[in-house]
C-alpha cells in the first residue's frame, strides 16, 4: 500500500520523558493514507542515563540542519517537523494538525513521486516539471514498530512503542525537474528486518518537501 501527502517527522528520544505521547501519536498519524509519518530517535539526550537504542547522529545532524534552516537556535523533543516548513511541539495535536493544514494551503511547487513494487523490485518515478531550485531526493528505510524496554534514564522501568521508525537515510541525489526512474532489489530495501521505506524530495537538503510517498514492503516472489 502507498501513501502519500505531507510529512511528518517526530524527533524524539527514549531519554525523554515528555516524548511518550508524541510517540503514541505519531503512531496514528502513520496510519493515516494523507501524511507520510516517521520517527528520527536522536541521541543528544544520551548522557542522562540510557542511550537511545534507536538513535543516530544522523538524525541529530538533520534535526539541527531544520533548525538552522528555519531559523532557530535550540533543538529539543518531542519535535514534530511539518512539510520540511514549520516546527511543533510533537505532543499538541491541535498545533501538529494547524501546520499541516498550512503546508497544505501554501501552494507552491509540488511533485508526485511514484513508488510502487513490480516483481522482485521497487521503482521510484519522479515526474517532468519547472524545478527553480534543486531537490534533495532522500530514501528512507523504516520499520513498521519497534518496541523498547527502557531500563534506566529518564523513562527507566517503562516500555515504549515506536512508529515507522527511521533505521536508514540515503540521500540519492538531486532532482533538478527531469523525469526519473530509480528501481531497488525489494531484498536489499528489506534487509535487516525493514518493513517499509518512502521517498522524499525537498528543496535544498533541508527545505520545504515537495513531494513524498511510502510504501510497505514485502518480500519478493
Amino acid at each position: 500500500m502507498m501513501r502519500s501527502g505531507t510529512v511528518v517527522e517526530l524527533f524524539t528520544s527514549q531519554g525523554c520523558n515528555s516524548c511518550p505521547p508524541a510517540d503514541a501519536y505519531l503512531g496514528e498519524l502513520a496510519r493515516r493514507d494523507d501524511l507520510v509519518a516517521l520517527t528520527f530517535n536522536v541521541d543528544y539526550w544520551d548522557y542522562l542515563g540510557w542511550p537511545d537504542t534507536l538513535a543516530s547522529p544522523r538524525f541529530t545532524e538533520r534535526q539541527r540542519s531544520y533548525a538552522a534552516a528555519m531559523g532557530d537556535r535550540r533543538v529539543y523533543t518531542p519535535e514534530m517537523v511539518i512539510g520540511g516548513s514549520f516546527n511543533v511541539v510533537g505532543s499538541d495535536r491541535s498545533a501538529v494538525m494547524a501546520a499541516v493544514e498550512k503546508v497544505r494551503r501554501q501552494g507552491g511547487r509540488r511533485i508526485e513521486v511514484g513508488l510502487r513494487s513490480e516483481g522482485r523490485h521497487v521503482v521510484v518515478r519522479l515526474p517532468d516539471g519547472p524545478a527553480p531550485v534543486e531537490a534533495t531526493i532522500w530514501l528512507v528505510r523504516y520499520d513498521h514498530m519497534q518496541e523498547v524496554a527502557i531500563r534506566q534514564g529518564e523513562n527507566g522501568g517503562r516500555t515504549l512503542r515506536y512508529y515507522n521508525v527511521v533505521r536508514e537515510l540515503t540521500n540519492l541525489g538531486l532532482w533538478r525537474g527531469e523525469a526519473m526512474e530509480i528501481a531497488y532489489k525489494t531484498e536489499d530495501l528489506i534487509r535487516g528486518g525493514r518493513t517499509g521505506c518512502a521517498v522524499l524530495v525537498q528543496e535544498g537538503s533541508h527545505g520545504p518537501v515537495i513531494g513524498a510517498a511510502a510504501i510497505d514492503l514485502e518480500p519478493g516472489p
